[in-house]
């Protein structure tokens, strides 16, 4: 089965979170309003928008200036892994600052990218350090981006964060399922982006089955990992519904179902009351 293939009849009735997204991408600027206006049509009723990937760490307030002109978008701040290299003082100097806005409710996405081969190891684990130090100051959970790197990345929060009772998201989740019973011992949710409807990625429709509802999130990490259907085209918003319907089909739940689970577990993580 193609999962994510089939038009999906009713997603207007949806109530749903996505947990990750690049609103800021130049890839929206040309319909930045329109599209954040189908979400909402579509049933999308909170975005987490992420402050950092492509905007970089010159731009760390990127999320921030989308979030706040909508009272149904919060916003992230951090240092990408893939722009270690990049970090300055200044940066977390400005990171400090920028925690205490009010829209922001996450540091992230931050952790370890092992997957392109030129970027140090040595100064993604210094940045992502350092930034834990700081996501703990500010009293902030955290958003992990880690990518063929798990052994490290969960030996780092084990050590690093797992005292500080924060907890966070485990970002676009690829791992085990060991992997992912690691992250919610230390109080992470686990988020299953578009992948999960990918043929190849039976194994992470396998980890989704088996996971506690309680612990799972959607997103869609627009504008990148479009759903099956829509594989080629940029990603968006509107689109988690079809990320709710695998995790659905899975688990025999409706996709309503999962829909409204899986946002009431966004808005108890981030105490932010009922929709």
């Amino acid at each position: 089965m193609i999962f994510g293939a089939n038009k999906i009849k009713g997603f207007h009735t949806l109530q749903i979170v996505d947990s990750h997204a690049h609103l800021e991408s130049e890839d929206f600027d040309a319909d930045r309003a329109e599209m954040l206006a189908r979400a909402k049509a579509s049933g999308v009723e909170c975005i987490l928008a992420i402050g950092s990937g492509g905007s970089g760490p010159d731009q760390l307030d990127a999320a921030i200036n989308v979030a706040k002109d909508y009272d149904w978008i919060y916003a992230t701040i951090g240092i990408h892994p893939q722009d270690a290299q990049l970090a300055q003082a200044d940066h977390y100097a400005q990171l400090a600052a920028l925690a205490k806005n009010p829209k922001v409710i996450a540091w992230g996405e931050i952790g370890l990218d092992y997957y392109w081969k030129e970027l140090p190891r040595e100064s993604q684990h210094t940045v992502f350090r350092r930034q834990l130090i700081q996501a703990r100051e500010a009293k902030l959970p955290i958003v992990i981006h880690c990518r063929d790197a798990w052994d490290d990345c969960l030996k780092i929060l084990k050590e690093d964060w797992a005292p500080s009772g924060l907890g966070g998201i485990l970002h676009c989740f690829t791992g085990t399922p060991a992997d992912a019973a690691k992250g919610i011992e230390m109080g992470f949710m686990i988020s299953f982006a578009a992948n999960v409807t990918y043929p190849k990625m039976q194994h992470l429709r396998d980890v989704a089955r088996d996971l506690p509802l309680e612990s799972l999130l959607t997103e869609t990490d627009s504008p990148f990992l479009p759903p099956q259907g829509k594989r080629g085209k940029r990603n968006e918003p509107a689109n988690v519904a079809e990320v709710a319907q695998t995790l659905a089909s899975v688990r025999n739940l409706g996709t309503e179902e999962i829909a409204a689970t899986t946002a009431a577990n966004f808005r108890r993580f981030f105490r932010l009351g009922a929709a």
